[in-house]
């Protein structure tokens, strides 16, 4: 830690545990890719050649045939969405997005139309693709996808996430079931999933991943699945796909960051973040308005997170006032708050530097303690929160 650079440019010091969110960075890059990348930048590579490297790497950690190395997990829907769309025809490459083919529908459940920073549908959208939401908010039946392919279906896509609704949805095995019935390649967008081989296990025919969230390297994404599918996304890098491209230190850190995979120690790091859990919950546990709440993640990676659930007559302080509290001062700590109005937020333990969870417990009883200290409680009026969410974007740069 004494190395960190961040003052010198005049960054803050922040402690994220919010979790793997682009936002912040994604991610503690693991020491392999650094050294990865470190020992190529200073030399040319074929960059084609480099991803072919990659490939079989990507084949053998995912269990697909192929792979490639791109900017992101949404570039990647891009990528895979335009493929379907223009197989390995370099002309209809050329002219996405503008011309796209007659047959360019791509189904979506409409309670997977959620953000990960940007729409989910923007990003099929901008292959050309048009999209058919299927269902409603919180319910999608067998019929309403059976019925909605059509020979204009190019593909269906399926969004593994916290974001999407749990519920009253059609799940990975089924939805493929239907797709495949009909002849229609199913693209899944795991950005942020642990398990590397379940979606295409699960006929899934391509899998997206990215490669800065869990495994811990360089900001990019990972197209993996169908050789033919993964070699039309690939050509898109002629088109579209040429605003998402990555340099030689992605693709070969993206190497480096999924062999490391395969050595990590797991168990350890789930003991590691299970301690941190538990001083977190010692700190809060008996403090007025304060439920503390270890939980399962939701889309069954192997983690817990913290629900922190405040009573703001109790606590003096509302959920929403408690994490902008934290996220203030010289030592600021993010929470993952995406669901504060329901008067709680989530503490996930997987991206901190030792030592940094003692500061966390610290600030929490700091700024607890300060509330409780207050005559009045502390409650921002919540529609406050929705009016100013953008402010500091549209104030950039200062």
């Amino acid at each position: 830690m004494s190395d960190d650079m961040r003052a010198q440019i005049g960054l803050r010091p922040v402690i994220n545990v919010s979790g793997t969110m682009t936002s912040l960075g994604a991610s503690i890059v693991v020491p392999e890719a650094i050294q990865a990348m470190a020992a190529i930048l200073p030399q040319f590579v074929e960059m084609n050649d480099l991803q072919r490297k990659a490939s079989a790497v990507i084949a053998r950690l995912t269990g697909g045939e192929a792979g490639f190395v791109t900017a992101s997990c949404s570039a990647g829907i891009s990528l895979a969405v335009a493929g379907t769309l223009t197989g390995n025809n370099l002309l209809a490459i050329e002219t996405l997005p503008d011309v796209a083919p007659e047959k360019n529908e791509v189904l979506v459940q409409m309670g997977h139309v959620v953000s990960y920073g940007a729409p989910v549908d923007q990003s099929i959208r901008l292959a050309g693709g048009k999209v058919v939401l299927i269902g409603q908010a919180t319910s999608t039946h067998r019929f309403h996808m059976e019925n909605a392919i059509t020979e204009k279906t190019a593909a269906a896509v399926y969004v593994i996430s916290h974001h999407v609704v749990d519920y009253g949805l059609l799940n990975l095995v089924e939805f493929v079931e239907i797709a495949h019935a009909k002849g229609v390649p199913v693209i899944v967008d795991a950005a942020s999933e642990y398990d590397l081989k379940l979606f295409l296990e699960q006929g899934a025919d391509i899998a997206l991943y990215s490669g800065h969230k869990f495994l811990g390297g360089p900001t990019s994404g990972i197209v993996a699945g169908n050789k033919d599918l993964v070699r039309n996304a690939f050509l898109q890098n002629m088109g579209i796909g040429r605003g998402m491209k990555v340099g030689k230190e992605s693709v070969y850190g993206v190497m480096a960051a999924l062999e490391a995979w395969e050595k990590r120690d797991h168990a350890g790091i789930r003991e590691r973040e299970t301690g941190y859990l538990n001083l977190w919950k010692e700190t809060l546990d008996g403090r007025p308005g304060v439920t503390a709440l270890i939980e399962p993640d939701p889309t069954n990676n192997p983690l817990d997170r913290m629900r922190v659930i405040i009573s703001a007559p109790e606590a003096h302080i509302t959920a929403w006032d408690l994490a902008a509290a934290l996220r203030s001062g010289e030592q600021p700590v993010i929470v993952r708050d995406h669901e504060v109005e329901h008067h709680y937020f989530y503490l996930d333990p997987c991206n901190l530097h030792p030592g940094q969870e003692t500061i966390v417990a610290a600030r929490l009883a700091e700024e607890l303690d300060k509330a409780r200290a207050s005559n009045e409680i502390i409650a921002t009026p919540i529609e406050l929160l929705s009016k100013h969410r953008f402010d500091g974007m549209l104030r950039w740069p200062d």
